[in-house]
């Protein structure tokens, strides 16, 4: 198994208005996260607050390519990015426990948190097609450079690891500094993860050393 370090590249936030960050992703120019009662959107070359969609957001965030998916209590909504209008809503497979949220190759992959696990399941009806185990807290989910990445936190410490999409064994960490923690995981495609951070309300661009 490959081990590193990473750094904090860039902070962004807190917002005004947001004291938690619940779940993020990408649409390709802005990063999005979920704060409790809306999806709010930044710039990340600047860090300026932009859109917001009002709706539910209580755990992870994916995007499909023209479709927000947002875990919202005990079920997925998937949501119009241009009107925020829910579309269409499957349950949530932990019922409320979900902690992350990805998309890649037409399937959605969710983080089970207390329980250690990721999910595979089918966008249009939940059913859970894969069930990935870790020795880990999982709280992010993401797909990076073809590989399936997942976030844990516990206590003080957070890593971001890479996983096997078919057996759930580590491959690859990255241990973050101490006390930075990671309530949500998306990659921008090139070198950069970006993770909530919880409770400081802040958005946090993150890379290899």
């Amino acid at each position: 198994m490959k081990k590193s370090a990473a750094k904090v590249a860039r902070e962004y936030g807190p917002f005004p208005g947001i004291d938690k960050v619940n779940g993020v992703t990408y649409d390709g120019k802005q990063v999005w996260f979920a704060a409790g009662d809306k999806l709010q959107a930044f710039d990340p070359a600047s860090g300026k607050a932009s859109r917001s969609l009002e709706v539910p957001a209580h755990a992870g965030s994916a995007f499909d390519g023209k479709h927000l998916f947002q875990i919202a209590e005990n079920r997925i909504q998937k949501i119009d990015a241009e009107t925020g209008a829910v579309l269409s809503a499957i349950p949530a497979p932990a019922g409320g426990g979900d902690s992350g949220l990805a998309w890649a190759e037409g399937m959605l992959w969710v983080g089970h948190y207390r329980e250690r696990k990721i999910y595979q399941i089918d966008p249009d009806t939940g059913a859970i097609l894969r069930t990935l185990e870790s020795n880990r807290f999982v709280t992010g989910v993401t797909w990076h450079d073809g590989g399936l990445w997942h976030a844990t936190w516990e206590g003080d410490e957070s890593e971001l690891r890479r996983v096997d999409p078919q057996s759930g064994k580590v491959l690859e960490t990255l241990e973050l500094p101490s006390g930075i923690n990671v309530s949500g995981l998306e990659s921008d495609g090139h070198e950069t993860f970006y993770c909530g951070g919880g409770n400081t309300g802040k958005v946090r661009a993150i890379r290899r050393l």
